[in-house]
């Protein structure tokens, strides 16, 4: 299966889903990850660090065997990230390119109005990815794919509301929490020592956080660690055999 998880920024789709990354890599799935912007300016680390870092939890996250985790870096403008159709059909290129089956995408509701930016962008390049008779712009090193509709979106929490909202489903992440731990310690400029700002809940404890809401998730569907998903469709089980 070919699995995109689009992000607003570099470190999105590890705080919401690593766990989640790893373990759809593990199991053998194709698992691309599509970064709109690279994270820069921010209060602290430049381009070069962010795209450094992002590398590195990359690195963390990669599978034993299988299929590699790859990651493309759309270049939209960070802080002011903004849905248009030229955004969309960026992201629809992605979308053909890695014949995507399933999406994975941030929560809609957020106080950050680049992951609000990101869902939108997200929800219409999955339309416009099936558009016939019209031309999608390829990222450097990725090959043109035909039209194509994604079969599935996910929404993972990327969160800056103080919200506890119930999630339709988890994936049991246990046995990946610690690839997930690594991925935001490559963070350092992030979640390192002193990189935490006044009134951001970024903080250098994100790691240990993001375990312990991990933990609480897994106890909740009677596993070890598990991550929150929500959807906007009706989702269809083939059997009960996939229960936790």
């Amino acid at each position: 299966m070919n699995i995109l998880v689009a992000a607003a920024h570099p470190d999105d789709a590890e705080i919401g889903m690593g766990g989640s990354i790893a373990m759809l890599a593990q199991q053998g799935h194709s698992v691309l990850i599509a970064d709109l912007t690279d994270g820069s300016p921010t209060p602290r680390g430049d381009r070069e660090t962010r795209l450094a870092e992002a590398a590195a939890a990359l690195a963390a996250l990669q599978p034993k065997a299988g299929p590699a985790l790859r990651r493309v870096m759309l270049d939209m403008p960070n802080r002011t990230l903004t849905h248009s159709v030229e955004a969309r059909h960026r992201l629809a290129g992605v979308v053909r390119a890695h014949q995507a089956s399933v999406m994975f995408v941030p929560h809609w509701e957020d106080a950050h109005p680049d992951h609000v930016a990101a869902t939108r962008i997200a929800e219409d390049a999955r339309f416009d990815a099936k558009l016939t008779k019209i031309e999608m712009p390829t990222p450097p090193g990725m090959a043109a794919g035909p039209p194509i509709y994604p079969r599935w979106v996910f929404y993972y929490d990327i969160s800056h509301l103080r919200r506890m909202s119930k999630p339709d489903f988890c994936l049991a992440i246990t046995g990946f929490e610690r690839q997930k731990y690594a991925s935001l310690r490559a963070y350092e400029s992030q979640c390192g020592a002193g990189s935490a700002q006044p009134g951001q809940l970024v903080t250098a404890d994100l790691p240990e956080r993001s375990l312990a809401m991990a933990a609480m998730w897994g106890e909740r569907v009677g596993t070890g660690y598990a991550e929150p998903f929500w959807i906007k469709e009706i989702l269809g089980l083939n059997g009960l055999d996939i229960l936790t």
